[in-house]
């Protein structure tokens, strides 16, 4: 085998342009699969990374009718939902991935919230309980955060996010200023900011809606003081933290089943959901497997191009070696021996064309990703099987031209000039 490997390459070398013009058509072909399937799992993860966000892995379990949320505003408080109460916390806080957890309440409006003659359109307000900053991934940048005080006397503090706080008092410090909350008065003591700082990736006006639904504004307020400007004994919501985004389905699926185990509705569509964002992630790339395969499908063709011209060299190849292959069957060489070299010497060459063009692939990959600003995640196992598939098809392909080497008859070949 290593002799038959030497061999090929010393064929492959002596004549050099004859052997790349022969690999072109596999460079050309694994290096467009090996490009389209990074930018493709670059899109993805991308896709992943909008949705899912900067490794905070949180999840929301909320209450659903049918396949919407529950809307208060139009629906009222339903009977048989309890608030959710400490026992419950425990059990949730007890869930296999679950890290933290958090409950809170929430409404957006589009005058709830005013500063002035300014209000904020169409951003929430929460009410939420000591652990949902931490649990969201949020960090106090100004003032200070609730404490237990605040929970305990019904102080009505708020705290903003940068979204709310921008729109609320444009540039202005908001520390100690009043704003109105339903006509309540509520004075902000801080301001917010998720602690990764992520930011969705925007490429497209579709983009903005898919990712940027959210991007109004949030205002939290105690959830002690929730009844003071919205109804008393609301249907609560649970945010938690995943140890992993991996844990995030199944983690969101269990407390959801922990809630819904005590409901007592007579509506059987109102249940809580956990807000499957990977899921959501999958259906979205899904939209766009059937043109990626078909590119594939495309770049593919190439491949078989290539192979054919494979096939056609080692075909010429065994016509101007006639006379040494009949002089190595002359002195006793077997078919096998033969046919292992000319299919070894196929294989090679494929195989050389499968390395460079996976090399071709990540570099097209790159400037691909550096042209269009799209992210690229180049794929180890896509390289490997490439270069195995290229090798196979050098078997493939060479398995005529070995197969008519290895059944010349020595007298026949030695008498060819």
């Amino acid at each position: 085998m290593l002799e038959n490997i030497r061999l090929s390459f010393q064929g492959i070398w002596s004549h050099k342009m004859r052997s790349f013009l022969t690999m072109l058509g596999i460079i050309i072909g694994i290096g467009a699969i090996i490009a389209i399937v990074s930018t493709i799992q670059g899109t993805n993860e991308q896709i992943k990374q909008n949705l899912v966000g900067a490794g905070n892995n949180a999840v929301t379990v909320q209450l659903y009718q049918d396949e919407w949320t529950y809307e208060m505003d139009y629906n009222g408080i339903p009977d048989g939902v309890p608030v959710i109460s400490d026992d419950t916390m425990q059990q949730i806080l007890a869930v296999d991935g679950v890290e933290e957890a958090s409950r809170y309440t929430s409404r957006q409006g589009y005058d709830t919230v005013c500063y002035g003659n300014t209000s904020l359109s169409g951003g929430y307000v929460m009410g939420v309980d000591a652990n949902y900053l931490d649990t969201c991934s949020y960090s106090i940048k100004e003032g200070r955060g609730f404490d237990s005080n605040d929970y305990a006397k019904y102080r009505k503090v708020a705290i903003l996010d940068r979204d709310s706080a921008s729109s609320l008092f444009q540039g202005a410090d908001a520390i100690g200023k009043t704003i109105e909350i339903q006509g309540e008065p509520y004075i902000v003591v801080g301001i917010a900011d998720k602690k990764d700082g992520f930011e969705p990736v925007i490429n497209s006006m579709d983009d903005y809606y898919t990712y940027m639904q959210d991007s109004s504004g949030r205002v939290f307020i105690p959830s002690a003081t929730w009844p003071i400007v919205f109804q008393y004994d609301e249907p609560q919501s649970v945010v938690l933290k995943a140890t992993d985004t991996d844990s995030m389905a199944s983690a969101g699926q269990a407390v959801a089943d922990i809630l819904n185990a005590n409901l007592n509705v007579s509506d059987s569509t109102i249940q809580y959901k956990g807000q499957d964002l990977l899921k959501q992630a999958q259906d979205i790339q899904e939209l766009s497997q059937s043109t990626n395969r078909m590119l594939i499908w495309i770049a593919g063709i190439s491949l078989l191009v290539g192979g054919i011209g494979v096939m056609n060299i080692m075909l010429v190849s065994v016509t101007e070696r006639t006379q040494e292959i009949g002089l190595k069957k002359a002195i006793g060489a077997k078919k096998s021996h033969i046919l292992g070299q000319f299919l070894t010497e196929a294989a090679v060459l494929t195989s050389l064309g499968g390395i460079i063009g996976v090399i071709a692939g990540i570099v097209l990959a790159e400037v691909i990703s550096k042209v269009s600003e799209m992210p690229v995640v180049i794929s180890i196992p896509a390289a490997i099987i490439a270069v195995g598939f290229s090798m196979g098809i050098g078997i493939i392909f060479g398995l005529l031209p070995s197969y008519k080497a290895a059944n010349l008859k020595p007298i026949d070949a030695l008498r060819r000039e």
